[in-house]
């Protein structure tokens, strides 16, 4: 988490919390969603129904979009479910996903005739594989060092890569 954003948090511990404006599609890409898209329906639903509109806007900015990957964290409640959040500054965002927390890029690397998958998460960390699951609609799923998350379909070629060169196996 940034300095500044611990900072503001501790100038300002009282700063209520944000529900339903940011959403994680399965593509990774953070949306906005104002009042009026909000009134539309939940961002899971938009995203299933494939209504761009009710998806909200989606955030292009480089910088904002590295300051929230930066400041992307989750916590459990009294319950044990975990929700996910970014702490802008003083004030907790929470997130609503469209499936995962995480959506995986994958990267295979060639070096010295040995291969290796390198696995990133949407906000650019690397993380260490654990193990794969697919879902019976044919999601792939990986669970890694920092989590469960869901594989970008542009990069689902390279989990059968890693399959078939013995990398990984299905557990």
């Amino acid at each position: 988490m940034d300095d500044i954003v611990k900072q503001a948090m501790a100038k300002w511990p009282n700063v209520p919390h944000c529900y339903g404006w940011l959403g994680l599609d399965t593509r990774g890409d953070w949306y906005m969603r104002d009042d009026r898209v909000q009134a539309l329906g939940s961002f899971r639903d938009a995203c299933l129904r494939g209504d761009k509109k009710a998806k909200g806007s989606r955030l292009e900015h480089e910088k904002l979009i590295a300051f929230i990957g930066r400041n992307y964290a989750s916590e459990r409640d009294a319950q044990g479910v975990e929700h996910w959040f970014f702490q802008n500054g003083p004030q907790r965002v929470y997130v609503d996903l469209a499936d995962t927390p995480y959506i995986w890029r994958l990267h295979l690397i060639k070096e010295n005739q040995q291969c290796r998958v390198e696995v990133r998460s949407h906000t650019g960390a690397v993380t260490e594989f654990q193990s794969i699951q697919i879902s019976d609609d044919g999601r792939v799923y990986l669970t890694t060092a920092l989590g469960f998350g869901l594989v970008h379909t542009q990069d689902v070629h390279m989990v059968a890569e890693a399959l078939e060169l013995g990398l990984w196996q299905i557990t």
